[in-house]
């Protein structure tokens, strides 16, 4: 039984070398090359954007005119550490900070 096994296995070639390290960095080459151009091109960019981001929601004040991830625009009325108070209009909503997407350009940003 076990002879059939040993048989469809094969035999190794004769002459044949056993892969030597460079035959082996070959074969991963094309995988590290993909890696890379994925650093560069997608984790790189989102972990700048989210460090910015981070540090805008650090810095927010008072009378900041903002705009949420919803596309709301208000001015800042009140700022803790997770809830923001926004002046839209004639109305005022309650936010978490978290849900402020940026700073809206052309406007003042303080009182």
């Amino acid at each position: 039984m076990f002879e059939s096994v040993a048989y469809a296995m094969g035999t190794p070639q004769a002459g044949a070398a056993p892969a030597s390290g460079t035959d082996m960095l070959m074969q991963f080459l094309p995988l590290i090359v993909m890696f890379v151009i994925f650093w560069f091109l997608l984790i790189r960019p989102q972990q700048k954007r989210a460090k910015a981001h981070k540090a805008m929601l650090s810095e927010l004040k008072r009378g900041d005119h903002v705009i949420t991830s919803a596309g709301l625009i208000g001015r800042i009325l009140e700022i803790d550490d997770e809830q923001v108070l926004l002046e839209s209009g004639e109305s005022k909503l309650r936010v978490t900070r978290g849900a402020i997407g940026g700073l809206v350009p052309g406007k003042g940003d303080s009182k």
